[in-house]
């Protein structure tokens, strides 16, 4: 995209501003939601919502039955109206009429990754602010059509990326902005998370994690969609949960920028091997497959201002959880895998100290302010504070805290991490996703004390 092309969508963003058909989440009244995609994520999203008293979820989509179902019982076990259900007759087309629903003010995109970029065009043309699950886009071309969608339509977006609310990390922010690492130097982060029986099942509704080797149109949840891309796609298939928080430590697209990336990918072979331990041989058909994605696939990224960051992607391999962040400055750096930090000249010489005391010392005022409320909220309290973000923005008439800049940068790395693989690793050139509006804005993310 041109920068005049940019130009001209921020005038048509002022211009739309003043319009006389304004929507409700710019008229300051309670926010009515739908949702697409009622699976086990769109479940955990819907459970933030129907608590919610500024919130009236008013429209569900799901094409599996059971699913949408769950998601009706929700909302009704929750003591609210029932919203209009959309799919239940199996038509792949049924969000498009969700969006066209009267009187709705925002969409939760909670759906397989391929959608995620043609239902936020769809919903941001017809002026239905947009809260998309992570992976903004499938192909590089995918996240420009969806930036491009936003500045010349000027409707909210936000990405749900939950993990830049997860208290340590905050607490690790709130270290940085206080200058107790130094200046920056180096990031690390990633997803790092055995899904080998997230990947494969049963097929049984009922049984949807480690149950079994099937994939694709006989597996169920996750395993009906996300293997796939294992299958066919060698790259960075996940780096927000990693990426986001780096980000923001880093002031990407606010005062700094990615500017180079490159990727390397290890043989494939713990899928593979799953399936014939899962399965008790060679014979079932799901052994046979070869997967393309690489056990462990490295990215490296370099910044305007001189800081790198290694993102690792870690979803085939027995491992236990972690994220794998490090935050690395002048003055000392900290580590989750081990919850250590090392200050120099507050800690002993050489040697690691819990993490726990800074955190404590130096928690975010969001977490002091919403602890208890976000306690029984997924992952951690993370759910809870991404929901209320998106919720508060479209109130406020606020920028997204994690807004359509944040969304496209952080997800193409995917794209562009394939790109570099399939080259021989080849280094690239990060495309400028602000066209230079980077040098300009300013960081907003968890400054004040609301989201």
């Amino acid at each position: 995209m041109k920068r005049r092309e940019f130009i001209a969508a921020s005038a048509a963003v002022a211009a739309t501003s003043l319009l006389p058909n304004t929507p409700a989440w710019a008229r300051g009244r309670k926010v009515r939601l739908g949702l697409i995609g009622t699976g086990m994520r769109g479940q955990v999203l819907l459970k933030e919502l129907v608590r919610r008293d500024d919130v009236e979820v008013v429209a569900l989509c799901d094409i599996e039955p059971i699913m949408l179902k769950r998601g009706m019982d929700m909302v009704a076990k929750a003591g609210k109206p029932a919203p209009k259900a959309y799919g239940q007759d199996g038509d792949v087309n049924a969000w498009k009429r969700l969006i066209e629903q009267r009187g709705l003010d925002g969409v939760v995109i909670a759906t397989p990754w391929e959608y995620h970029a043609p239902m936020a065009i769809a919903a941001m043309q017809a002026k239905v602010a947009v809260g998309c699950e992570v992976v903004a886009g499938i192909t590089l071309q995918d996240h420009w059509d969806v930036l491009k969608t936003q500045l010349s339509t000027g409707t909210p977006y936000m990405l749900l990326e939950n993990v830049c609310y997860r208290r340590d990390v905050m607490a690790a922010l709130q270290m940085v902005r206080q200058g107790l690492f130094g200046e920056l130097v180096h990031l690390q982060g990633g997803y790092q998370h055995d899904l080998r029986g997230v990947k494969f099942n049963s097929g049984d509704p009922s049984q949807p994690y480690d149950s079994g080797v099937e994939f694709g149109a006989k597996g169920w949840s996750e395993a009906r969609w996300r293997t796939e891309h294992s299958v066919k796609r060698n790259g960075e298939l996940y780096p927000s949960h990693g990426i986001g928080p780096c980000a923001m430590y880093t002031g990407i697209n606010r005062g700094n920028r990615f500017t180079h990336i490159n990727a390397f990918a290890s043989k494939a072979r713990g899928l593979h091997e799953y399936t014939v331990a899962k399965s008790g041989g060679t014979t079932h058909p799901s052994t046979k497959v070869n997967f393309k994605l690489g056990d462990i696939v490295t990215t490296t990224l370099a910044c305007e201002n001189g800081e790198t960051i290694l993102l690792q992607h870690d979803t085939s391999l027995p491992r236990p959880y972690s994220m794998g962040f490090r935050v690395q400055g002048t003055k000392g750096l900290w580590m989750d895998v081990n919850q250590s930090i090392h200050i120099e000249g507050r800690s002993p010489p050489h040697k690691w100290e819990p993490f726990q005391a800074y955190q404590d010392q130096y928690e975010h005022p969001l977490w002091k302010q919403h602890a208890a409320t976000a306690a029984s909220a997924g992952h951690g309290g993370m759910d809870w504070f991404v929901i209320h973000a998106f919720v508060e923005a479209l109130k406020a008439k606020a920028p997204m805290p994690i807004d359509i800049y944040d969304a496209v940068t952080w997800s193409a790395i995917t794209p562009l991490s394939e790109q570099s693989i399939a080259n021989s690793f080849q280094t690239l050139e990060f495309p400028d996703f602000t066209a230079g509006l980077w040098k300009q804005r300013k960081p907003i993310f968890a400054f004040d004390g609301t989201y």
